[in-house]
């Protein structure tokens, strides 16, 4: 008879991404278990996506008295369906007493709510674990070490869903999809400027002009893509904002190359092995890199970096103006070639 177990998931996109080898350890462990992540609509796409989940259960939104329903109804929901454990992937009142009405008797996670920044500690003293290995620890006893690497995130395609996203939003069929994603949301010292996306959209576009020129990102950073399709002087798709996170992850998992900084994009393009640049600036790519052959990581490592500040506490931001459109094209260029070679039969 198989084992069920809920995994109460965490909040934020890359964060998604990097539990998923938690999930693919413990299928290895244990063939048998059947695994249901509790997300919220957010995150549910992202855990669609995993081979190892079962079921999408989507968290109740709201506040107040209608919530605290349907809080409860959820909860009985949860113990109709005899959940033999629960990996707690946030720290939160909601996951406690959720966990406590669906009657699950062991619930395993770190104590503890975890920091935000990319200065991730285990809860060990003097140990400092990626997030990717935070999470897996949980797959294993508490004192067993990780045995040996942990797998890399990986996500699956959805070519159906790949080819409606194009027709969609109106891009060519047969055209390379490259991807920027300025993440202007995180501030000045975590954002690579403005004037070095739109002179990188210039070198894709006359290094690929059949291409489709796309950016990514939320609401709030419409005006950003804007400026860069401005100051490029190429028909970049501005589709910051008018995407929802289904639609994200369709066009990030079939781009010919993605250019971001540190965010959950990053995160998603690595879990699908596109080519990719990632710029690093304030925070350190050591504790939460893309993981994946082809990427490819800017980074500086100047004495002030990574400082993890939204603004540069020195006001000159070189971590991020000093790495070159030019760098980063080369960089996304071999990634690509990569990716061309690697995917070539042997003769």
């Amino acid at each position: 008879m198989s084992a069920n177990a809920l995994v109460i998931a965490p909040t934020r996109i890359g964060e998604a991404v990097m539990a998923q080898p938690l999930l693919a350890l413990l299928r290895q462990r244990d063939p048998s278990l059947c695994i249901d992540a509790l997300c919220s609509p957010r995150i549910a796409p992202v855990f669609a996506s995993m081979a190892e989940v079962r079921n999408v259960i989507e968290a109740p939104q709201g506040r107040g008295l209608r919530r605290l329903a349907a809080d409860f109804r959820l909860g009985w929901a949860l113990r109709a369906r005899q959940y033999r454990r629960a990996y707690v992937l946030r720290d939160s009142r909601f996951a406690a007493a959720l966990l406590w009405l669906a009657g699950i008797p062991e619930r395993i996670g770190h104590r503890g709510a975890r920091s935000p920044t990319n200065r991730p500690h285990d809860g060990q003293a003097g140990e400092r674990l990626p997030l990717v290995e935070h999470y897996a620890r949980l797959a294993f006893p508490p004192r067993e070490p990780l045995p040996g690497r942990v797998p890399a995130p990986r996500l699956l395609r959805r070519p159906r869903r790949e080819r409606a996203v194009r027709a969609a939003f109106g891009l060519a069929d047969d055209a390379p999809v490259f991807v920027l994603c300025p993440g202007a949301g995180h501030g000045p010292a975590r954002r690579w400027p403005t004037r070095h996306y739109a002179s990188l959209a210039s070198l894709l576009a006359d290094e690929w002009p059949e291409a489709e020129l796309v950016v990514l990102g939320s609401e709030g950073e419409r005006s950003v893509a804007t400026e860069i399709a401005a100051l490029s002087g190429q028909p970049v798709r501005n589709l910051a904002g008018r995407t929802s996170v289904e639609d994200t992850i369709a066009i990030v998992s079939q781009a010919r190359g993605v250019v971001s900084g540190d965010s959950g994009l990053m995160h998603l393009a690595a879990a699908f092995g596109r080519p990719q640049v990632a710029i690093f600036g304030a925070t350190d790519p050591r504790h939460a890199p893309p993981r994946s052959p082809r990427a490819r990581i800017e980074w500086l490592h100047l004495a002030c970096s990574p400082c993890f500040q939204h603004e540069c506490p020195l006001g000159h931001v070189d971590c991020l103006n000093r790495i070159s459109p030019v760098s980063a094209f080369e960089s996304l260029t071999k990634a690509i070639h990569f990716e061309t070679v690697g995917t070539r039969p042997v003769r």
